[in-house]
């Protein structure tokens, strides 16, 4: 009986690793693409982490899970929420494993927190699993009750690096952190995997990505695919075992900052009112400085637990105001036009939804910099998704798919509407990774452009389950023996309720850039 291993690299792209390749620096990945089934994939818009990790597990798009970003946005009430794991309403492919019979775990996968029970462990990862924007959480993200505890003893286990990167000034400390954890992720995976006799695992290299943001294909990254290169190598060498490698999206350098809100109030869409952080603005105070500061002079402890978190709030990026602060920095009743960053646009429905749409979608097709238009595709929300969450008052009204190098900043206030490159010297494409390999699958070498939507019903059919009828994507023609798909009824989905836990969320994805 063969077990399958599944690595998701977070951002990876076959741009940034075919260099690498094709000059011997990742030997393993090397010999492993030449013997297996591999393609350049297609994210869900957007191609962030939050909704594509849920797309890859559940094989739907984000009309029928409901998160489309990591916010959300509700202007008929006047609120944005950050969004976290419980948030997404879907049954994943573990559960499907499960439901065959088959134990099934999870490492470190964004979306997963809080995490729940399944037949097998979970051990949540991501930026969604924190308590502060200066803090790792210290309990709480593992299932079943008492593994967390079990892996910090064994292995000092920790979901967050120490310190955080932040900057891609911070070569040191910050970076061995990250390399570090590498490293444990994958220890603790393999090891899971063998003492829980489980049948299949998945394990997620998170905060691989954020050295791509920070550093894009300088040393840092580098190092980062030299583990993941070594560890490659001793998982493709296991007896009766798939492995396969994905991403979520891809990621590229970024050439251009575009604000849309700051576009959407230039040109007539969004009306804005002066706010306390705007004073904080015009003396030169914001957020990245005053991290900054406290690094140097080793008081980022002190800064988390001294100063009150609604002072800490006040406090802007120097991007602008983000998230719920948005909201105090627009004349809501004179707005018609809200954006979260990298894609998502939503609409007062106190105007002419249609015609406010119309004219939206002809100007910001316009929209050009040096290099030509700012965005591939402007959409219609339903030309990109569908789903009983569609016509949800959180679901947005148009979605960008921004450029290859266009970072789409979502930031207000900060009065520039394009710029050079800002904290990011890469930002997330549409195009990541997939490569399937050993007893199970079909060694079909390069297929054609592959849907994140067809991971899951492809996985499903090489562990002899059945697809489930609500899943977009299709079973890959990768599977050993070539056998027919079956299909099956949908599992009913119940997650039950949940306590809120958004607290420190959306400062830690503020801190990464995640909010940028």
């Amino acid at each position: 009986m063969s077990r399958t291993v599944v690595v998701g690299l977070d951002g990876a792209s076959w741009d940034l690793l075919d260099p690498w390749i094709e000059n011997g620096e990742l030997p393993n990945l090397a010999a492993l693409r030449a013997a297996s089934a591999y393609a350049e994939t297609e994210s869900c818009l957007p191609p962030v982490t939050f909704p594509n990790w849920k797309c890859y597990s559940s094989g739907k798009n984000p009309g029928k899970f409901g998160v489309f970003w990591f916010e959300r946005v509700n202007l008929e009430a006047g609120t944005i929420d950050v969004t976290n794991g419980g948030d997404f309403e879907t049954p994943e492919l573990w559960d499907y494993l499960n439901d065959a019979g088959k134990r099934a775990g999870v490492v470190n996968m964004p979306t997963m927190y809080p995490p729940r029970d399944i037949d097998g462990p979970i051990v949540a990862g991501g930026p969604d699993a924190v308590e502060g924007e200066y803090r790792s959480i210290d309990g709480g993200y593992a299932t079943p009750a008492g593994l967390a505890e079990e892996l910090e003893e064994r292995f000092d286990y920790r979901v967050h690096p120490d310190p955080l990167l932040s900057s891609n000034e911070e070569r040191g400390a910050e970076v061995e952190a990250i390399l570090e954890l590498l490293e444990l992720r994958f220890e603790v995976a393999l090891t899971l995997l063998e003492e829980e006799d489980l049948e299949f695992v998945h394990v997620t290299l998170f905060y691989l990505n954020v050295l791509q943001h920070f550093f894009w294909n300088d040393e840092p990254t580098r190092r980062a695919y030299g583990i993941i290169d070594e560890w490659v190598g001793r998982i493709a060498g296991m007896d009766d075992t798939n492995l396969v490698l994905m991403s979520d999206h891809g990621c590229g350098p970024t050439t251009t900052e575009f604000y849309i809100n700051e576009w959407l109030a230039e040109n007539g869409y969004q009306a804005r009112e002066r706010t306390v952080d705007g004073a904080f603005q015009r003396i030169g105070l914001d957020r990245e400085h005053v991290l900054a500061v406290a690094k140097r002079l080793g008081a980022v402890d002190l800064l988390a637990s001294v100063v009150p978190e609604r002072i800490q709030k006040l406090v802007p990026q120097s991007a602008g105001l983000k998230r719920d602060r948005k909201l105090d920095a627009v004349d809501l009743a004179e707005t018609r036009a809200l954006a979260s960053g990298q894609g998502p646009i939503y609409l007062n429905p106190a105007f002419d939804r249609e015609s406010v749409r119309e004219d939206l979608i002809a100007d910001l097709r316009t929209v050009t910099d040096e290099y030509g238009p700012i965005f591939d595709g402007v959409h219609r929300a339903e030309d990109v998704y569908d789903g009983p969450f569609l016509g949800a008052p959180s679901a947005p009204d148009v979605v960008v798919d921004q450029r290859d190098g266009v970072h789409v900043n979502d930031g207000i206030g900060g009065g520039t509407v394009r710029s050079g490159p800002d904290r990011w010297r890469a930002e997330n494409t549409r195009n990541g990774i997939f490569l399937a390999s050993g007893p199970d699958f079909e060694a079909a070498g390069e297929l054609d452009r592959i849907s994140i939507l067809d991971m899951a019903p492809t996985l499903l059919t090489a562990a002899g389950c059945a697809v489930p009828s609500d899943m977009d994507g299709d079973p890959l023609p990768i599977v050993a023996g070539d056998p027919e798909p079956a299909t099956r009824e949908p599992i009913a989905w119940d997650r039950g309720d949940e306590d809120d836990v958004t607290d420190g969320v959306e400062e830690r994805l503020t801190q990464l850039g995640y909010m940028e």
